[in-house]
């Protein structure tokens, strides 16, 4: 190009000032930058950067060496066990010939061996004709590997190899490369896992080849018996790595700061092990197949033995906490009518084993404390999946009995938040938190009645406004469509405490819950006082449950000499079931004690409250009195009572006298004599009588 055709003018000089060619320009740019005392040595670095990123020495070879390099000879000075190996080559002669070849070919030697140790590489992990995918070697390719990681070692001592150089080359052969090679050139230090990752380009595409391989070896595990303590050691050596480089102390996962790209990866490993099961859980698995081994595989991982070497570190509370937070918020599609009308499958007999395995493996390294804070956290700020929530909640009070007190706390601090800033999300968390914990039993947790009488029928939390009471009533009648009987019946025969000039609030949800127990064919009528309400199931019959109720009325008067609350409602609210049911419970017949006890106590004291008919209480007291005076015969009748209740004793004692009798030869007449029993006793459990009739005296019809 002439100097008239490269020649441009300043931006705004005018037209007659005089022009430059570019060669001015450029010198005059040269002069005006100015760098610093490390600015060309960052100059050159990138531009060695720039070359490497895009040499290919393969076509720099055939350029050099023409066709015939196809087949290079690079490759017999490398021993790794071929039918061709030169196994007398020593290293030294190895390092010569490659020095050699790149003198002639002009690139540095660790670069050229650095090509040549990774071809090898790749060749071994392509011998392999199983089909994919594939991430451990055969028993073939492990012969052949040690020779090439030791001559990258002898290479390496010898300042003839570039690490750096072999990563890009290792990534370029990223879709032979088994998982298992690199685990070698990990632990035998040729090159480590975190230059392997720090040397690729995208970070996106490492740790998608990283938890694609490690899932297959996951699934491999079980059906690689010959090698199993191999791929276990692989699986707790990348785990370890990506627990400790993921999840350091220093590092904040709340920090908006960009983290460096190994933490990055490694934590992105993991979410995406965890992801691909949580969601293989989801679709449902059958034992035998290799999704339900490889969830089980990795869900092993979180055993305290794969820590322990780590486990002084804080990366594994770090990841552990990490873990459980992504289960609360994996894909959380569920909405709350959802959760209140499915939780009940959701407790801890009916989590899926792995997942509730894995609950049980989490709660070995956090503490109460720390699971439920984090569930409180998780809860307050995220979206969350509240299957996992609700099951996570099942497995906390039913392995950690410790956990009870803290649940408790953490659903008063719901409802106090809830009451106090008319907050739905708060609202909605404390109940269904609580029926969740209260369903897996008593044991565990108390019942839901005891729980909304104790939070409800005193003014503790809505008594303090009109409107707190207002905001109970509307959220407990926008849940009445998506309730089950139960909780319904709950809120009917313990129902909050309301000022009387506010009944109407109380009157209108009752209405509304009767309706829908009359859609769901629930009757109200025969509802029991103290009916085990919390646990949904087959309802008692209304004469069992009448004499439960009979029995909890009589206790809490005994403790309290007062009418419980419960009975006075019923009477007045709840007559047909107070009178068909309760009170023939309560006024059964039997022989009055001199001593009034509890019972009778009870019976007078509604008496005198017009609580019972005259006419069922003179009923009642002409029975008893009828009782006592069959009072003298009942000896009798209770000894003939207790031979009746062991007939098998009975029959026992016959047998062994009817076995001894037929073995002795001067009784082969007949039978015992207290085996010759006519029809008029006890009947006997086979179902038949003994008969004395001559002719067949120890026939048993």
């Amino acid at each position: 190009m002439s100097a008239s055709g490269a020649r441009g003018a300043f931006p705004g000089s005018g037209s007659g000032r005089c022009k430059r060619a570019w060669t001015e320009l450029l010198a005059g740019r040269v002069k005006r930058q100015k760098l610093g005392p490390d600015g060309e040595q960052k100059v050159r670095e990138s531009a060695v950067r720039l070359l490497r990123s895009h040499l290919n020495l393969s076509d720099l070879f055939l350029e050099v060496e023409g066709p015939q390099f196809e087949e290079p000879r690079l490759r017999r000075w490398i021993d790794w066990g071929g039918p061709e190996a030169d196994t007398h080559l020593s290293s030294s002669l190895v390092g010569s010939a490659l020095r050699d070849q790149a003198s002639r070919l002009g690139v540095p030697v660790a670069v050229l061996s650095s090509q040549v140790v990774a071809s090898a590489l790749a060749r071994i992990c392509a011998s392999d004709a199983r089909p994919s995918p594939r991430v451990l070697l055969t028993p073939e390719q492990r012969k052949k590997l040690p020779s090439v990681l030791g001559t990258a070692r002898d290479l390496t001592a010898h300042g003839m190899f570039s690490r750096r150089c072999f990563c890009g080359e290792v990534w370029k052969v990223q879709n032979s490369l088994l998982l298992e090679a690199v685990w070698h050139l990990h632990v035998q230090n040729i090159v480590s896992l975190q230059e392997l990752l720090e040397s690729h380009a995208d970070v996106q595409a490492a740790g998608t080849w990283l938890s694609g391989s490690l899932y297959h070896l996951c699934e491999q595990m079980e059906a690689s018996s010959p090698h199993t303590d191999v791929a276990r050691a692989m699986l707790t050596d990348f785990v370890q790595m990506f627990v400790l480089r993921g999840f350091p102390k220093n590092v904040d996962p709340r920090s908006t700061v960009e983290p460096e790209p190994v933490t990055q990866i490694a934590a992105d490993v993991l979410q995406r092990m965890l992801a691909s099961a949580l969601e293989a859980l989801a679709a449902g698995l059958q034992e035998e197949s290799a999704a339900y081994k490889a969830v089980r595989c990795w869900f092993g991982t979180f055993s305290r033995h794969t820590y322990q070497s780590i486990i002084s570190t804080e990366s594994p509370k770090r990841f552990f906490c990490h873990t459980l937070t992504q289960i609360l918020t994996h894909k959380p599609v569920l909405k709350v009518s959802d959760a209140l009308q499915m939780q009940r499958e959701w407790c801890f007999a009916r989590t899926h084993p792995l997942l509730s395995g894995l609950y049980r493996k989490l709660f070995v390294v956090l503490s109460p404390e720390e699971l439920v804070a984090r569930l409180q956290e998780v809860l307050e700020t995220q979206e969350v999946n509240w299957q996992h929530v609700l099951s996570c909640v099942s497995a906390l009070v039913i392995c950690l009995p410790d956990a009870q007190p803290l649940v408790n706390g953490w659903v008063a601090r719901l409802l106090a938040r809830a009451f106090e800033s008319c907050d739905l999300d708060s609202m909605v968390s404390a109940f269904l938190v609580v029926r969740q914990a209260a369903q897996e039993g008593p044991a565990a947790f108390p019942p839901y009645a005891d729980w909304f009488q104790a939070s409800f029928g005193s003014a503790r939390y809505h008594g303090c406004s009109k409107k707190a009471l207002v905001f109970l009533f509307k959220f407990l009648s926008d849940l009445v469509p998506f309730e089950a009987p139960q909780y319904l019946k709950v809120h009917m025969l313990h129902p909050p405490l309301v000022p009387s000039k506010h009944r109407t609030l109380l009157s209108d949800y009752v209405a509304l819950a009767r309706t829908r127990l009359a859609d769901l064919k629930v009757s109200v009528e025969t509802m029991g006082l103290y009916e085990d309400v919390s646990a949904a199931g087959d309802m008692a019959e209304p004469h069992s449950q009448a004499s439960r109720d009979v029995e909890k009325a009589v206790s809490v008067f005994q403790h309290t000499g007062k009418v419980p609350v419960a009975v006075m409602e019923a009477s007045v609210f709840r007559r047909p079931y107070y009178l068909s049911h309760f009170l023939p419970a309560l006024l059964t017949p039997r022989v009055l004690p001199t001593v009034e006890d509890a019972r009778a106590a009870l019976i007078e004291a509604l008496r005198r409250a017009d609580k019972i008919p005259p006419s069922l209480y003179s009923a009642y007291r002409q029975a008893c009195s009828t009782a006592g005076e069959k009072q003298p015969e009942a000896p009798g009748s209770e000894a003939e009572q207790s031979c009746a209740e062991e007939p098998l004793d009975l029959l026992t004692a016959a047998l062994g006298e009817l076995r001894a009798s037929l073995s002795d030869p001067t009784q082969q007449d007949g039978c015992p004599s207290s085996l010759a029993r006519g029809g008029s006793s006890a009947p006997w459990p086979l179902g038949g009588q003994v008969t004395n009739r001559p002719e067949d005296s120890c026939h048993i019809s």
